[in-house]
């Protein structure tokens, strides 16, 4: 089966929009380095003197902070999977540099690894 790389991309680029839109929801880019996002912090923690306030704004942030680590994770593998359609070096497992399955990048165009290589 051959693969249409312009769908895949079509794919990832929505992908991202999405990620984006979803790590906006939970934290920002960090200032101090704009390649890596943070959890947004809560606002009102310092001010609150209700203990029940404090634990409730901290929770929320460790939360945003779990769910903004997964998403940058995937906001990343897309990134790269994207730049490698640009430099047409897409679809090539990184550990043989065999192609990687098509019915895999179908399901995850962002794979970076053949289904040998999956665990390792």
């Amino acid at each position: 089966m051959t693969i249409n790389t312009s769908q895949l991309k079509q794919k990832l680029e929505e992908e991202l929009s999405v990620l984006e839109k979803d790590l906006k929801s939970v934290g920002r880019i960090n200032p101090a380095n704009p390649k890596d996002w943070e959890a947004v912090p809560p606002t009102k923690t310092l001010d609150e003197s209700d203990p029940v306030d404090v634990a409730d704004d901290i929770e929320e942030y460790e939360e945003n902070t779990a769910v903004l680590k997964q998403l940058e994770i995937r906001y990343n593998e897309v990134q790269r999977a994207l730049e490698k359609i640009k430099k047409g070096a897409y679809g090539k497992c990184e550990v043989c540099d065999k192609e990687i399955e098509s019915e895999r990048l179908l399901a995850n165009p962002a794979a970076s690894v053949c289904k040998t290589h999956i665990n390792r």
